[in-house]
């Protein structure tokens, strides 16, 4: 894989984009697993589904959880926008341009500063 000279301006919004999507990862997984209160239920091979399912009543979120959802969708949405919108990417075409964009995903993190390496 080549190594680009990546703008830090573009490097933060990327390295950004990656902490806010786990922090929204993270916290979807806490969450009940309806937005709305819902009975649970059971799905069985023998009702006729390929595989058994299982989920138990969902209280639904609350107002703050929801609030907390919507505005990391937020930041994240604001992120993804800036990193694919950023003009680095005009100084590229073609497969130059794919391999950047894929190199730019995978930048390890700096332990030290947070940041991904090299930044």
């Amino acid at each position: 894989m080549a190594d680009y000279a990546f703008p830090d301006d573009l490097v933060a919004a990327q390295h950004e984009l990656h902490q806010v999507r786990a922090e929204l990862t993270a916290l979807l997984a806490k969450l009940p697993w309806s937005l709305t209160p819902e009975a649970g239920f059971r799905d069985t091979k023998e009702d006729g589904y390929w595989h058994t399912r299982e989920r138990s009543d969902s209280p639904g979120w609350s107002q703050e959880e929801q609030d907390q959802v919507d505005a990391l969708r937020r930041r994240q949405l604001a992120f993804a926008e800036a990193v694919v919108t950023h003009d680095f990417w005009t100084t590229l075409s073609g497969p130059d341009r794919v391999a950047a964009r894929s190199a730019i995903k995978h930048l390890p993190d700096d332990a030290a500063t947070g940041r991904p390496a090299g930044t």
